[in-house]
C-alpha cells in the first residue's frame, strides 16, 4: 500500500486561543502533517509548544517563513491576513484564513464542508473560514433548506466570551472572582476592545459584539447575515441577527427561527432531518429535559440542535435552539476540516 503524502503545514497565530486549538485539531484528527511551523507575532516567539511527541519553536512570522508550506491556516487578526496571506500564496502555499479579512471578496470560497464542500473546487490560494456564530447556523439550516425549503432567518446569540481572545477568558474570571469578594470590577476588554467605554461581562449580558455599523447593526451581526447567504448561495434570504456576549468561557449558544416553503411540515420532520445531517447531534426530549448547553459541547467537533418546535401563530415557522464550541467548529477544526476536504477532493 502506498505511503499517505505528508504535508507541510503552518499555523499563523499559534500561540493565540484559536491557534493553540488549530494544533490540537491537527494532532486529534491525525492531520497528514509531515512538517509542522508555528508563526506568531515577535512578542510571542521563542515559545515551544507541543504538536505530537515532540516541542516546536514558535516563530515570528514573516513572508519567508513559507517557503515549502503547503497549507497555511492562519488565526492572527485581519491585519495579519492581509499582509501574509497573499505572501503564503505566492510562495505555493494554500491558505485557509479564520478572519474576516477575504469572506466577502467574489473570488474567496466561504466554506462550511458539511454545506458548500464544492465551493472548494475554484478557490485561487485563499479560503475563508466563516464567523463562529455563522458555521454553527449553517450547519444546521442546510440539512433543513435541502428538505423543505428556507425563506427567513431570525437568530439571536448567545456568545462565549473566548470569541474575543485569551485575554476576555482573563477578564471574565478577575471580574467574578471580584464580585464574589465584594471587590471593584475592572473592565478593558468587551464589548469592543479598541472602544473607549468598556463594560462588565461577569453576571451580565452585553448586546453588543464588535463595532456598530450605520444601520444598527454591529459588524457581527452583519457578519452573520452576509455570511449566511453567501454560504448558502441565496442572496435573496432574509436573514436578521442580534449577538449578545454572555459571561460562559466556550460555547457559542443560538436562539433561531425559521420560516421554511412548504406547508405541513411538523418538528418531528425537522428532527427526523436533522437526526441524519453530517456533523449534527439531535438533543431534542423535552420530557426528559434534554437540549444542548455549552457546558456539554466544549471539546467536541459538530453542532448541537435541540429544543424544535413549530411557532404558535406561522405554520411555517420553527424555532430551533442550537449550540457549538465556537473555538473548535466555530474555528479551529472547521479550518482543519477544510483542508481534509481539499485532500479528499485532490485539490491539493
Amino acid at each position: 500500500m502506498m505511503a499517505q503524502k505528508q504535508y507541510h503545514v503552518a499555523v499563523v497565530g499559534a500561540t493565540g486561543a484559536v491557534g493553540q486549538q488549530m494544533v490540537r485539531t491537527l494532532e486529534d484528527r491525525n492531520f497528514p502533517v509531515g512538517k509542522l511551523t508555528l508563526l506568531s507575532s515577535e512578542r510571542s516567539a521563542g515559545k515551544k509548544m507541543r504538536f505530537r511527541s515532540e516541542e516546536i519553536e514558535v516563530q515570528a512570522a514573516s513572508p519567508e517563513r513559507f517557503d515549502g508550506v503547503d497549507i497555511a491556516l492562519f488565526s492572527a487578526g485581519g491585519a495579519v491576513s492581509k499582509a501574509l496571506a497573499p505572501e503564503a500564496v505566492r510562495r505555493g502555499a494554500i491558505v485557509i484564513d479564520n478572519t474576516s479579512a477575504f469572506r466577502m471578496e467574489e473570488n474567496v470560497p466561504l466554506v462550511v464542508p458539511e454545506v458548500n464542500e464544492s465551493d472548494l473546487t475554484w478557490h485561487n490560494g485563499i479560503i475563508a473560514n466563516p464567523n463562529c456564530s455563522t458555521i454553527q447556523m449553517v450547519v444546521v439550516l442546510e440539512p433543513i433548506r435541502k428538505a423543505f425549503g428556507l425563506e427567513r432567518v431570525i437568530v439571536s446569540t448567545y456568545q462565549a466570551v473566548s470569541g474575543a481572545g485569551a485575554q476576555a477568558i482573563e477578564e471574565l474570571n478577575e471580574q467574578t472572582k471580584a464580585v464574589l469578594e465584594g471587590k471593584p470590577v475592572e473592565a478593558n476588554i468587551l464589548p469592543v476592545k479598541s472602544d473607549r467605554k468598556h463594560y462588565q461581562i461577569a453576571f451580565n449580558a452585553i448586546p453588543q459584539i464588535d463595532k456598530f455599523q450605520d444601520n444598527g447593526f454591529t459588524f457581527e451581526e452583519m457578519k452573520m447575515i452576509n455570511e449566511t447567504k453567501k454560504i448558502m448561495h441565496m442572496p435573496e434570504l432574509k436573514v436578521a441577527a442580534t449577538c449578545v456576549r454572555i459571561p460562559v468561557a466556550s460555547g457559542h449558544s443560538e436562539s433561531v427561527y425559521i420560516e421554511i416553503e412548504q406547508d405541513g411540515v411538523t418538528a418531528a420532520d425537522l428532527q427526523a432531518v436533522l437526526r441524519e445531517a453530517p456533523g449534527v447531534v439531535l438533543q431534542d426530549d423535552p420530557s426528559e429535559q434534554l437540549y444542548p448547553m455549552p457546558v456539554d459541547c466544549v471539546g467536541k467537533y459538530d453542532v448541537f440542535v435541540g429544543r424544535i418546535r413549530r411557532d404558535l401563530d406561522n405554520r411555517r415557522g420553527f424555532h430551533l435552539w442550537i449550540v457549538a464550541d465556537n473555538l473548535l467548529k466555530g474555528a479551529a477544526s472547521n479550518s482543519v476540516q477544510i483542508a481534509e476536504s481539499l485532500l479528499k477532493l485532490g485539490l491539493i
